[in-house]
């Protein structure tokens, strides 16, 4: 037998199975580290840039066509001729959603005000619609049931609730992602709604710098 063959090797342990050495092991320590910075180099050269997904919007367009069952009485379909022919607010809502129910007082109050409001009822059982306007009041002149979400979607939602303020020709002219409250209604929807009210009741046409000034 020559003495290489009575040399033990080093890669194997007693039982004769290879074992890694130092240099291997710290390879392999190494590769999650790489690839963690791997995806930190790949994240910030995506930073600034537009992402691949852009919601679509209604904004300066008339409302989106719409066939939905009213939600008052589901064998009842409105349609965009049941829509005011005044400005109004259309609200997307549902039962589900915390910043809805947040939201919701200051739509009461808004009614009390004398504001017509539309209600969208997004992806919701009928049965929680009804019990979550019964606990907390119905502010709206109507609502109709949006129940596969797609006319949220053709206006433009990008998650509940979201506001749009339509003119009295049908027009959306101003777009609120997230709750309304006082803040926001005295800094931008009631100038809006204000300017949209008395071209209304004038019958005069409002020219694009008075609506972006008005409505931005």
């Amino acid at each position: 037998m020559s003495p290489s063959q009575n040399t033990p090797d080093p890669s194997k342990n007693a039982n004769g199975h290879k074992t890694m050495n130092k240099q291997q092991i710290k390879v392999w320590f190494l590769i999650p580290l790489i690839v963690f910075f791997g995806l930190v180099i790949i994240l910030y050269m995506r930073l600034g840039k537009p992402t691949d997904i852009i919601p679509s919007t209604a904004l300066e367009r008339p409302v989106p066509a719409f066939e939905l069952p009213l939600l008052s009485d589901t064998s009842r379909i409105m349609t965009n001729e049941n829509l005011p022919d005044e400005p109004f607010l259309m609200n997307v809502w549902g039962s589900w959603c915390p910043t809805c129910i947040i939201e919701h007082p200051f739509l009461m109050e808004l009614e009390d005000r004398g504001v017509n409001l539309v209600g969208v009822n997004y992806k919701d059982e009928i049965g929680d619609a009804f019990t979550y306007l019964n606990q907390g009041g119905d502010p709206f002149s109507m609502s109709v049931q949006d129940l596969s979400g797609q006319f949220a979607l053709d206006l433009g939602l990008t998650g509940a609730p979201e506001t749009f303020i339509v003119d009295g020709e049908g027009i959306i002219r101003q777009h609120i992602v997230g709750e309304i409250n006082e803040a926001n209604w005295q800094g931008r929807i009631a100038p809006c709604m204000m300017v949209l009210n008395d071209a209304h009741k004038n019958n005069v046409s409002l020219d694009s710098s008075q609506l972006a000034e008005a409505c931005q």
